[in-house]
């Protein structure tokens, strides 16, 4: 429906308490592509907090809302890109039945492997070559690389409706065009500890390779009343409590 007069949801998720050492692994393949500035170990990206205190990769969303604004007509395909041996963005909102573009830019072999609201193992052998495909059922999608990169991973978020955003590197969102009403906001985390490694099959050699398992995804959520077409601010604060 055209929303006149919608009201704005804007906010920010804080770290509240001692940060967590960031999880990292070594770079066990390829360095030449995956480590140039040859740092050995790479982030897991699982837990990113900011100067301030803000919260990155954080996906919040309105989760009962019945009516409101459709997807732009006219938007920039959702581009998963895997550089340095790494997925880019780290965390992907793409509307439901659109297309998702799935690149390299790395000039090694990487497979992804897709598992949830899409399943999909698509290899890239060559840099730069696209593969499309259209993320028609909604919810949440684990990316992993079969290719040995055993510290790749991302998530993709297959949404409905267009009430939804990723926090930036502040911990900020923001939500335009929300009808005048009541609704449960939603703030979900991936979750940021390795609770253990398992083997798993490296397609290319065929050899046994390590791959950390994480924690459950964690979610907190406020209630939040839309008046008009002001602001209503809201804060998150997580922890590992």
């Amino acid at each position: 429906m055209s929303v006149s007069g919608g009201g704005t949801i804007a906010g920010v998720v804080k770290w509240s308490g001692p940060v967590p050492a960031t999880a990292t692994l070594a770079i066990s393949k390829d360095a030449a592509v995956c480590d140039p500035q040859s740092r050995k170990r790479v982030s897991l990206e699982r837990l990113i907090v900011g100067p301030q205190g803000g919260v990155a990769n954080t996906v919040v969303f309105l989760r009962n809302i019945s009516e409101g604004k459709a997807f732009p007509t006219a938007q920039i395909k959702p581009l998963l890109d895997q550089i340095h041996c790494r997925y880019e963005p780290h965390i992907l909102l793409v509307p439901q039945n659109s297309d998702l573009d799935i690149k390299s830019s790395d000039a090694t072999l990487h497979t992804v492997h897709m598992e949830g609201a899409a399943t999909y193992n698509l290899p890239f052998p060559f840099p730069n070559q696209v593969a499309t495909r259209t993320m028609s059922s909604p919810g949440q999608v684990s990316v992993k690389c079969n290719g040995g990169h055993v510290w790749m991973n991302a998530e993709i978020f297959v949404i409905p409706h267009p009430y939804y955003a990723v926090t930036d590197e502040s911990g900020k969102f923001q939500l335009t065009d929300v009808p005048a009403g009541e609704y449960d906001l939603v703030a979900w985390h991936e979750g940021w500890s390795v609770l253990r490694e398992e083997g798993i099959l490296d397609v290319l050699t065929q050899r046994r390779v390590m791959r950390p398992v994480f924690s459950d995804a964690k979610t907190w959520e406020k209630k939040v009343t839309v008046n008009g077409k002001g602001e209503t601010t809201i804060e998150f604060d997580i922890s590992e409590k």
